[in-house]
C-alpha cells in the first residue's frame, strides 16, 4: 500500500474519531457530566488506530513533510486524551475543561496538517 493510501485511511479513522469528541466535549459542555466511558474508549481506539497507521506509513514508506508533524501532534494530542481518562473520567472526576479544548485544538491542527499531506 503507497503512503498516501495508508494517509487518507487515518484521515477517515480520525474523522470518525472527531464526531466521537464533539459529542464527548458536547455531553461535558451541556450537560455538565462526563460523557460515558464506553464512548471516551471507543474515541481513543479510532484516534490509537489512526496514529499507528500514520506512524507505521511514517516509519515504512515515508510521508511528506505535514504528515510527520500530524503524528507528532497527535501523539501530543492522545497524551492529553489519555492524562483525562486516567486521572479524570475513571475517577469519576469532571473533566477540566482546559484540558478538553486544548486537546481539542492540538487535534485539529494535526487533523488539517494530515489532509494537506493526503490530499
Amino acid at each position: 500500500m503507497d503512503a498516501i493510501t495508508m494517509l487518507r485511511a487515518a484521515v477517515a479513522l480520525f474523522a470518525i474519531a472527531a464526531l466521537g469528541g464533539l459529542l464527548m466535549a458536547g455531553i461535558r459542555m451541556f450537560a455538565s457530566r462526563n460523557p460515558p466511558a464506553w464512548l471516551a474508549m471507543l474515541h481513543g481506539l479510532l484516534a490509537g488506530a489512526g496514529v499507528t497507521l500514520l506512524a507505521y506509513a511514517a516509519l515504512a514508506v515515508g510521508v511528506p513533510s505535514p504528515a510527520g508533524w500530524a503524528l507528532l501532534l497527535f501523539v501530543a494530542a492522545a497524551a492529553g486524551g489519555a492524562a483525562m481518562n486516567l486521572l479524570w473520567q475513571w475517577r469519576q472526576r469532571p473533566l477540566p475543561v482546559g484540558l478538553m479544548l486544548g486537546h481539542a485544538m492540538i487535534a485539529v491542527v494535526a487533523f488539517l496538517l494530515l489532509c494537506v499531506a493526503a490530499f
